[in-house]
């Protein structure tokens, strides 16, 4: 997908589609009110004779006779003033799933001037870019009869100057949406063809395309060297090893302490001999999102090359019943030191990043962030809306709040207080890996905070926001725009 900067008025402009927004009450944007005096009071007609409301979200497309364009596409932007950064995101959506459906190769979208309260141009631009790339999005590479691609090859945005802050947000938006898509497509890759060794290979690829990214690859033997016991035991009922991967992009200064970014990649989790009901149990395909989420974060990272040190890191494993899986009961010894009475084996996915979270104390990071589909209790608590936020660096977890605003990709925290550690106490190891039935998404959090006591570090529960369930099932690409706005906020 091509996307082009258009700073000429909309007089001089050309393309198969042309793309305004019509407020249901309020001043209309100038480029609304230029596309109406160009079409002879075409949109004023319209929304006088009740035809179009403008009400938030709603689209019609009219085909024009003359002029620089063979289509108006128009689309709802509610009440004046009242359009936030969902209700903006929701309208873009709108209008590009709309136009995907028609035949136009080219279209010039008139939605960054806009108002969209605490929002300027250049964040506009990112969302124009960003959701384009979300709306035309297709996961079909296992139907035999496919579904035609969207003709739309180039997306032209309207823009109040020749600005390289406007030029650079387009790139960004578009980096960003592509490495959502890369995430959701390893989240949609069914889980006999993406297993840990299959990660490991996208994360090689990924190396070769994009020649800042240097990836290493620890198999099993290499972890059970370094003691890696705890994300060892996962994978110990599975004939598919289980695999560490680092990716590490150098972008900062030679001594600039790195952010690193963990992802759980449990390829497929049955519960192990903690078996998971049968119902469903099919989404457990997308137990491996956060790794996706990092592989999708690192692809962004090189394209925009931005000026800091950004490591990811994917603890690699799939969660199998067998004679040689783990059993409730069984006590392992974790990379740290630490012990682990394992009372559930469902509970997996803290045991494969509490080693992880172990292995990158060696960069010592300025920060660490783990990504995890990590509880079903975040999901009973906080839906599909948020992802749940906790750490022990309050600095770092305000900035990922901030951060979950501006992208529009939010989060929300939950207490990491001393009184729920408690939960985890043993009789016979340092830990247990569950905490009972209060607080799950709390315990669990407390559990990984156990293994991240060398730097700051925040935890993400993605459980809710990382896959839809239902008739839209299929992964989304969260978090990989609050990722990326942390990253680039930190490289300034």
């Amino acid at each position: 997908m091509e996307y082009q900067l258009e700073c000429r008025p909309l007089t001089d402009t050309r393309a198969d589609c042309l793309i305004v927004a019509v407020p249901e009450s309020g001043e209309w944007p100038t480029s609304t009110q230029q596309a109406d005096e160009l079409t002879g009071g075409l949109i004023s007609q319209l929304h006088k004779g009740g035809d179009f409301s403008g009400k938030q979200g709603t689209t019609q497309l009219l085909p024009l006779a003359q002029g620089p364009w063979q289509r108006l596409l128009l689309v709802g932007a509610g009440k004046a003033g009242e359009l936030n950064t969902q209700s903006y995101c929701r309208l873009v959506a709108s209008a590009i799933g709309r136009l995907k459906e028609t035949g136009a190769h080219t279209a010039l979208a008139a939605l960054a001037d806009i108002p969209v309260l605490e929002r300027d141009e250049a964040w506009r631009m990112l969302i124009i870019a960003r959701v384009c790339e979300e709306t035309l999005y297709q996961f079909q590479q296992y139907k035999s009869e496919q579904l035609p691609l969207p003709k739309l090859t180039c997306l032209q945005v309207l823009a109040s100057g020749d600005s390289p802050l406007l030029a650079q947000a387009l790139t960004e938006g578009q980096a960003i949406g592509e490495g959502m898509n890369l995430a959701r497509d390893m989240g949609n890759t069914p889980p006999n063809i993406c297993h840990p060794v299959f990660l490991a290979e996208q994360a090689k690829a990924l190396a070769k395309t994009h020649k800042v990214i240097k990836t290493q690859i620890l198999d099993e033997d290499q972890m059970a060297k370094l003691g890696m016991n705890a994300l060892l035991s996962v994978s110990l009922g599975s004939i598919q090893p289980a695999r560490l991967i680092i990716m590490e992009y150098r972008g900062g200064d030679e001594d600039e302490a790195p952010h690193v970014l963990v992802g759980k990649g449990i390829t497929f989790d049955t519960g192990g001999i903690s078996l998971k009901a049968g119902a469903g149990m099919d989404e457990m395909k997308y137990d491996m999102c956060g790794a996706a989420s990092v592989l999708g974060t690192m692809h962004a990272v090189a394209s925009l090359k931005p000026q800091a040190n950004i490591i990811g890191v994917i603890a690699a494993a799939e969660n199998m019943p067998s004679d040689r899986a783990t059993r409730p009961g069984d006590i392992v010894t974790s990379m740290s030191g630490q012990t682990i009475e394992v009372l559930n084996t469902d509970a997996e996915g803290r045991m494969v990043l509490s080693d992880a979270l172990t292995y990158v104390e060696r960069f010592k990071p300025a920060s660490v962030v783990d990504i995890a589909t990590l509880t079903g209790a975040c999901i009973v608590a906080l839906g599909d809306k948020a992802s749940a936020v906790m750490g022990n660096n309050d600095s770092l977890v305000q900035k990922l709040l901030r951060c979950g605003q501006q992208s529009g990709d939010r989060v929300w925290e939950l207490p990491l207080w001393d009184e729920y550690q408690r939960q985890l106490d043993s009789n016979f190891a340092d830990m247990q890996n569950i905490g009972g039935k209060g607080a799950g998404s709390i315990t669990a959090g407390c559990f990984l905070s156990r293994f991240a006591t060398a730097y700051p570090w925040a935890h993400l529960d993605v459980a809710g926001t990382a896959w839809l369930s239902g008739k839209e099932k299929g992964a989304t690409g969260r978090p990989v725009p609050l990722l990326m706005e942390y990253l680039l906020t930190q490289a300034g």
